[in-house]
């Protein structure tokens, strides 16, 4: 289908492909990753052929129709369905066409017409709408009434209508909420040309494609299978090539230095030159460098509150004299991961203002502690970063009386260490900006982190160190995400937001995907559906959250033990140093003898900590069998 071969770009002095080659077989669904910047966009723009290589070539089979989302949205008074339909340009010519024309070509056009399915069209086109997130009423309505992430959703579902032989796809998920996510992880699974989409979601590149695609240093290497099982296969290749590098150093090493020892005997004079032939045929070994991935800084509070952290009851809460949520029974532990479901306009926002103290409730009761710090995420906060400020000086607003050197610590802890704390925000990367403005959310260590969307711009590995980040994180978390993996990685509570208020679900993603693709998304009637004597996975979920809570004395109670154990084994381990070699009595008795004295106290006291330590652990592991 596509074979691109040694193809080599350049911006300024920089190379983006450097003599790159592949070749995508027809009917393939392939993910192209890479870091941010490594030029995965470039190499989409090269493909449709806005811009030209500096040299290779892109080899198509004539009349291959190429797709991709356009790149301003539509904003006409054309209905969604209208814009929609439009997309498959020969149907919309032959219908037209049809008005007026008569005889044979007349029937010329019914007959293909009916051979592309045409009168179906506006069925398929509904359905690719409403799984984005459209109802009936609204793919009816002008795009101008829509916002530019609406307008976005129309364009995606546009190209997937016209289903063009090459889908060119750049990360289409970013403008879709969970459940338009997980429709698409469907439809391209399912979809019958060749795919290549540029995503950093990871469920993405495990269930809707069969190839990767890995752009790294202007090479492309693809690997067959999803990306768990390209991960694998480039941890296999780090580790199988930094051997092979090993092995040669070793080997240019005993050559060299026969070399240098025998090069000026005669004797040895024929062997030291075969030598030198030898070490200059070596190929030299490249070795696969790993970016380094800065982690998250997401301090915890430092003194925790008793819970509940949250309580909301009968409460309802909006805009004005418009209700948005109602019927709020809910209560939030201090260390909850609760992960938001339900389609955007459902009013997740909305929600995580009432919890996060931003919007008051129109009525009902809501408590929670008097000192309780809450940090907010939310992407479009991006835009209130001082685009002209630094990100140390922004981190330096936040801690005014303390030294330069500190305050510049604690930007580095943000991922902008060095001369990379002295750069704009407006020369940042999206994903830089984000991790900024989540550091200065965080800054405080909060009692509760709202997350509203915060893998956008971030690329693959920056999401697992922010999984990494949330699952350390001591506090509790209400996360709105499109990401499945980050959710199911990080949440162990499932909220959907929807029919006008909120309650906890029971299931796992996999039956939220069900109901999903199903059209059913009151968890209501799922109940009704699936009567059981057995415990809710909410009642579960919720009793797992509580004994946390319950716990959380004797786990810190079991690492000031494990504290103190370490620092008694490290006293008499020093003590057993210094009285090692038997002369320290003959230099010093008495302080030989305070030593000894001192080893058996520490020996006494640790055999006292290391049993109250097995008496802990013991109440902790008989609380959770």
């Amino acid at each position: 289908m596509l074979h691109v071969n040694d193809l080599t770009y350049r911006i300024g002095d920089r190379i983006i492909l450097d003599k790159a080659t592949f070749a995508l077989p027809s009917g393939s669904k392939v993910g192209l990753v890479g870091r941010n910047g490594a030029g995965k966009t470039t190499l989409f723009r090269i493909v449709q052929g806005e811009v030209a290589p500096e040299s290779g070539e892109i080899s198509l089979p004539r009349g291959v129709r190429i797709g991709a989302v356009a790149q301003e949205a539509p904003g006409g008074p054309e209905t969604l369905i209208e814009v929609v339909l439009a997309a498959d340009k020969e149907r919309t010519t032959l219908l037209a066409e049809a008005e007026t024309a008569d005889g044979l070509r007349r029937a010329e056009i019914e007959t293909r017409l009916m051979d592309i399915d045409a009168y179906s069209a506006p069925a398929r086109a509904a359905a690719i709408l409403h799984g984005l997130g459209f109802d009936a009423e609204a793919q009816n309505r002008p795009c101008s009434s829509f916002s530019g992430g609406w307008r976005m959703r129309v364009a995606l579902a546009a190209v997937l209508f016209a289903a063009p032989d090459l889908l060119l796809l750049d990360e289409p998920t970013n403008y879709l909420d969970l459940e338009g996510t997980l429709w698409l992880y469907d439809y391209l699974g399912r979809y019958p040309h060749t795919v290549l989409v540029i995503s950093h979601d990871r469920e993405l590149l495990d269930t809707s494609v069969n190839h990767i695609l890995h752009l790294d240093r202007g090479k492309l290497t693809i690997y067959r299978g999803g990306y768990t099982s390209f991960a694998k296969q480039l941890a296999e290749k780090r580790e199988l090539t930094a051997k092979m590098k090993a092995k040669q150093d070793a080997e240019r090493k005993h050559l060299q230095s026969f070399i240098d020892r025998f090069k000026a005997k005669a004797s040895k004079a024929r062997q030291a030159q075969s030598r030198v032939k030898r070490l200059a045929k070596l190929e030299p070994v490249t070795t696969i460098v790993e970016d380094e991935v800065l982690p998250f800084d997401l301090p915890g509070p430092e003194r925790p509150v008793a819970p509940p952290l949250i309580a909301v009851e009968s409460v309802a809460v909006g805009y004005g004299e418009r209700t948005i949520l109602d019927r709020l029974n809910l209560t939030i532990q201090p260390d909850d991961r609760i992960a938001l479901l339900g389609a955007n306009g459902n009013g997740k926002s909305t929600f995580c203002k009432l919890v996060g103290g931003r919007l008051p409730p129109l009525k009902g009761d809501i408590r929670w502690p008097t000192k309780m710090e809450v940090a907010y995420f939310a992407q479009h906060q991006v835009d209130e970063l001082n685009p002209s400020a630094t990100a140390y000086e922004h981190v330096a607003a936040l801690m005014p009386d303390v030294p330069v050197a500190k305050a510049r610590a604690r930007a580095a802890r943000f991922g902008f260490p060095g001369a990379k704390a002295d750069t704009p925000v407006s020369a940042l990367s999206g994903g830089e900006k984000a991790r900024l403005l989540m550091g200065l959310a965080a800054f405080q260590g909060p009692h509760l982190l709202i997350l509203d969307e915060p893998t956008n711009h971030l690329d693959i590995d920056s999401r697992t160190a922010l999984m990494e980040a949330i699952n350390d994180y001591t506090g509790a978390v209400i996360l709105v995400s499109h990401d499945r993996f980050l959710i199911e990685a990080c949440a162990d509570r499932l909220w959907v937001v929807g029919n006008g208020t909120v309650k906890p679900f029971d299931g796992d993603m996999d039956d939220y995907r069900q109901l999903v693709l199903s059209g059913d998304l009151e968890p209501e009637r799922r109940g009704d559906r699936e009567q059981s004597a057995a415990p809710s996975r909410t009642d579960e979920r919720r009793a797992a959250a509580e004994l946390r809570v319950a716990l959380a004395p004797l786990r810190k109670k079991l690492e000031t033990l494990e504290a103190r154990m370490a620092k008694l084994t490290d006293v008499i381990g020093k003590v057993d140093a210094a009285l090692a070699d038997g002369t320290a009595f003959q230099k010093d008795a008495a302080k030989a003898t305070e030593l000894s004295k001192m080893r058996a106290e520490a020996a006494e006291t640790l055999i006292a900590v290391e049993e109250e330590w097995l008496s802990v652990s013991g109440e902790i592991e008989a609380a959770t069998a």
